[in-house]
């Protein structure tokens, strides 16, 4: 949010610490120059600027809004929580929320909040390490009430923290007090969901116990039977083992669906290496994992705040164990951006017709690219976007808008190569299928329908059908696509 769009509104009580940078520039990076990496560069992105944006996003097909954390916190990422009951100033306000709550409902869009559970930031209300907050944390005393809720191996210096990072100590999800806090009647989640929000994204959800993630959903489900909830889990979220056991993540008391990272790179390693047998067994097998309400709603992403931005990652060089410097210092040639592109449209077909729900990170459909954080955080380019994406972008939402077969059809391949993909959705409850033709290839492609349409498809009508197609026939150029409609 902070990198989205600044409405210029005034922005009081903002914490010295925060470096306000110009909209556009580079990220700080530079460890040598700044004395270290400490995440305090900000540029003004607000809950306001994303209201104002709202007819945008609509344009775009977008019919829900997945925040990075949004409350109080000492970083500009904001996974190091200083205050869950508290909007960060440089966002806004408690009411800038609901506003804009409101106003995405209007347009049929609901708003999706980053849920950071397994950790708080040390400079927080609740740690408190150094003194900040009128409150008595559990850095400052064992009588805090808050004390309990974390790991100290030798008070108050020695404690547990995620993956080793003093800035973040580890929560016991498993205490009843903190529990109570972020589930209970008046909790967390109850608490934004009344102000507004349509669900939750669970931060490493993988490292959240089974008694949290029951209490969880419970709190959710009882107070708005209709909200979301989205786990971080990176790997096949149905054979994942964390505490020792399975996790029962997708068995239907507590997860609702995953970030969906398996498909994100079948789709990358096809699109720009041509594996095709890679790419239909790593769809195929979630879809046959994964219980079919869940895979319905996948959350189908390209790239994320954690990854390499998606057109990088298609045309530049592999990041390797590439330092900042090297990633800072490379950017797409002309050539390389202009093939990027073509991937990248080969990609998003992928990603808006696979069974699941297209999620877009800001800037991918405006042509950002940048290596991992912060590079993949770069101000959105506004009056410098690439529109053609943008309008392949509509495009494709229009399409998937177009056909009951895209919400809960099944996935059926009709043929993959390393250079052309066709497959259907298949929806027997209303006895409509969309077939899709992908060329993924430098050269034209034509495809016969009979080859592919059997007597299983019968009255197929073009939801996209490329100018110098016949009746019988499909032509598609380089890097283009078609889709169909029929009945079954």
């Amino acid at each position: 949010p902070d990198r989205f769009y600044n409405s210029g509104a005034p922005k009081p009580d903002v914490p010295e610490s925060r470096v306000m940078r110009k909209w556009g520039d580079e990220p700080f990076w530079n460890e040598s120059q700044m004395n270290g990496i400490w995440n305090n560069d900000y540029f003004g992105g607000d809950l306001k600027g994303i209201e104002q944006k709202l007819p945008y996003l609509k344009s775009l097909g977008v019919t829900c809004i997945y925040l990075n954390p949004i409350f109080a916190a000492n970083s500009n990422h904001r996974y190091d929580t200083a205050d869950y009951e508290r909007i960060d100033p440089l966002l806004g306000t408690e009411d800038d929320f609901k506003s804009l709550c409101r106003a995405a409902d209007k347009e049929n869009i609901k708003i999706i909040l980053d849920g950071v559970f397994s950790h708080t930031g040390c400079d927080s209300k609740y740690f408190n390490m150094y003194s900040h907050y009128n409150s008595v944390g559990a850095y400052n005393s064992t009588e805090s009430p808050y004390y309990s809720w974390y790991k100290f191996t030798d008070y108050p210096n020695g404690y547990k923290s995620w993956w080793g990072i003093k800035l973040l100590p580890e929560v016991q999800e498993e205490n009843e007090s903190y529990r109570n806090y972020i589930c209970g009647e008046n909790g967390i989640l109850r608490r934004w969901l009344r102000a507004g929000a349509g669900g939750w994204r669970l931060d490493v959800a993988d490292e959240l116990p089974d008694i949290f993630l029951d209490e969880l959903r419970k709190a959710v489900k009882s107070e708005k039977e209709d909200a979301v909830i989205i786990g971080e889990v990176w790997e096949d979220a149905t054979t994942r083992f964390a505490y020792g056991e399975r996790r029962r993540y997708l068995l239907g008391d507590q997860l609702d669906s995953v970030m969906n990272y398996p498909f994100k790179e079948a789709i990358i390693n096809y699109c720009k290496y041509g594996d095709a047998r890679g790419f239909e067994d790593g769809v195929m097998t979630i879809l046959e994992h994964y219980p079919k309400p869940s895979a319905d709603m996948l959350m189908n992403f390209l790239s994320t705040h954690d990854t390499e931005r998606i057109l990088t990652r298609l045309a530049g060089e592999d990041v390797g164990w590439h330092d900042r410097e090297w990633q800072a210092e490379r950017y797409l040639s002309p050539e390389q951006y202009v093939y990027g592109l073509s991937l990248l449209k080969c990609a998003m077909v992928l990603q808006f017709f696979l069974p699941g729900v297209p999620c877009i990170y800001y800037g991918d459909e405006a042509g950002l690219e940048g290596y991992k954080a912060p590079f993949n955080r770069r101000c959105y380019p506004w009056g410098k976007e690439n529109i053609d994406m943008i309008d392949f972008t509509k495009q494709l939402a229009g399409i998937r808008k177009a056909s009951k077969a895209f919400a809960q059809g099944e996935m059926k391949f009709l043929s993959c190569t390393p250079e052309e993909c066709v497959f259907a959705r298949i929806d027997k409850l209303n006895r409509e299928a969309a077939v899709i033709f992908l060329n993924k290839s430098k050269y034209p492609k034509t495809f016969k329908l009979d080859d592919y349409m059997k007597d299983e498809y019968t009255d197929p009508k073009f939801l996209r059908k490329p100018h110098e197609s016949e009746e019988k026939t499909i032509k598609l150029s380089p890097f283009d696509y078609g889709v169909l409609v029929c009945s079954i």
